[in-house]
């Protein structure tokens, strides 16, 4: 009968979609490269914005071979707490990568999932190319690059959406959530650019002698704005398609998305025009980034109102978290670390405070604490968000220290002065005729 044949192939027709909505959804998180390198290249000077590109360009073509060669097993196949020792998973040797849920999560083959978790990676070594602009040798940044999405990255990974250490943590009926990567991508990419930008050290004539922060203005706040833009379309694949399924939770949750973005970009606005008596487009930009941050981690669990709250909180805490960045000496050309580490911290705890939905990982609903969730929730949150600071923090200074022993991380101080363009790449961003 038709009707029995339509019902056994039912099944498949369901499979098939999952795994072209993920695929869709990878497409658009891989256009968030584009975003990042707008941003970054239109908030620092012209003279380096080749090299801004060039590092974007890098970390997507190092990114997804490194996560491929051994980021992918180490975060998803069997192993112990901290990485998985599959030895088949590596290069993907022995996996099938068309086979319908081959991958063992929900409908989809390893094809699909690779694909998506890719350009995860690429996205969490971005973050540093930012923080640590306009004055880091190129060959030092691509050997963090190969190493971040290699070893680094897939560990987290491993420890959280690979079953691990992380996920193991139970306090009461708490475990732990991070439902799109507010800690597991955003936070891990904050804290890697924290220690990268203060090994490489500010940039000539960032701090004055007495340490006052001066202003360095991009060259091009347009790029940076159309780089917000471009991120904010692309999140719509990062949050729904960390569903990993084509169903009906997927627009609610680009619903919270895009609330908690909108939410970010107004509370910075308030903020910042009442600071400084005018709204700083930059501020509002890096806000909307914030609220999207913010939102990542808590997106399948939080009401449409609760969004709107955590984003607004998240573009509160960027301004203030730049200030203190600025504050300490830590130079970070386009706020890069408070963005994704600051607020990728308040998105983790969120959780334990907003949670209402259970997301698939809290395995309940009204975790949170306004909710009647107790304090447990948060707990859990906070020692995700201390686990994953420890481990990022030491791996990444272990790489950066050693960069900075033998190759080096800073360029010259003739180099830094003339711009990086000409002597890491042999070209320049602009020809005369476009600067005259």
């Amino acid at each position: 009968m038709p009707g029995t044949a339509l019902a056994q192939e039912a099944p498949e027709v369901q499979a098939v979609l999952d795994n072209i909505w993920v695929f869709i959804a990878g497409c658009l998180v891989f256009f968030m490269q584009a975003g990042f390198a707008l941003v970054e290249a239109g908030l620092t000077r012209a003279k380096n914005v080749v090299n801004i590109f060039a590092k974007n360009m890098a970390d997507a073509i190092i990114g997804i071979l490194a996560f491929f060669a051994t980021g992918y097993a180490l975060a998803f196949s069997s192993g112990n707490d901290f990485f998985g020792t599959d030895g088949g998973s590596f290069f993907m040797n022995d996996l099938d990568i068309n086979a319908l849920g081959g991958s063992g999560v929900i409908n989809l083959s390893h094809g699909t999932f690779f694909f998506f978790q890719a350009v995860f990676a690429a996205t969490a070594v971005t973050i540093c190319s930012g923080a640590m602009a306009e004055r880091t040798k190129f060959v030092s940044y691509l050997i963090f690059g190969v190493v971040m999405c290699a070893v680094i990255y897939p560990v987290v990974v491993h420890m959280t959406w690979g079953g691990g250490f992380i996920a193991n943590i139970s306090i009461g009926d708490a475990v732990y959530s991070d439902f799109a990567g507010s800690g597991v991508v955003h936070m891990t990419g904050g804290v890697a650019a924290l220690v990268g930008a203060f090994l490489v050290g500010p940039r000539k004539g960032k701090f004055a002698e007495d340490g006052t922060p001066r202003a360095i203005p991009g060259h091009n706040v347009p790029f940076a704005i159309v780089g917000v833009f471009i991120l904010w379309l692309g999140w719509f694949g990062f949050n729904p398609g960390s569903e990993l399924a084509a169903d009906n939770l997927v627009t609610g949750i680009a619903l919270n998305t895009i609330l908690a973005a909108a939410a970010g970009g107004l509370a910075t606005t308030v903020l910042i025009w009442v600071k400084t008596g005018k709204p700083d487009i930059a501020f509002i930009g890096n806000g909307v980034l914030a609220g999207l941050v913010a939102i990542t981690g808590p997106c399948g669990t939080a009401t449409p109102i609760m969004s709107i709250v955590i984003g607004a909180v998240g573009g509160i805490i960027v301004v203030f978290a730049v200030l203190f960045f600025d504050k300490i000496k830590i130079d970070d050309p386009v706020g890069a670390i408070s963005v994704h580490g600051v607020v990728g911290i308040w998105g983790v705890l969120s959780i334990g405070i907003f949670a209402k939905y259970d997301d698939a990982f809290l395995g309940r609903d009204d975790a949170g604490l306004i909710y009647g969730g107790g304090f447990e929730q948060l707990a859990v949150q906070f020692l995700m968000v201390l686990t994953i600071i420890v481990w990022v923090g030491v791996a990444s200074f272990a790489v950066f220290s050693a960069l900075k022993a033998t190759l080096g991380l800073r360029v010259s101080e003739e180099e830094e002065i003339g711009g990086l363009d000409i002597p890491e790449h042999g070209m320049a961003g602009y020809t005369a005729d476009a600067t005259a």
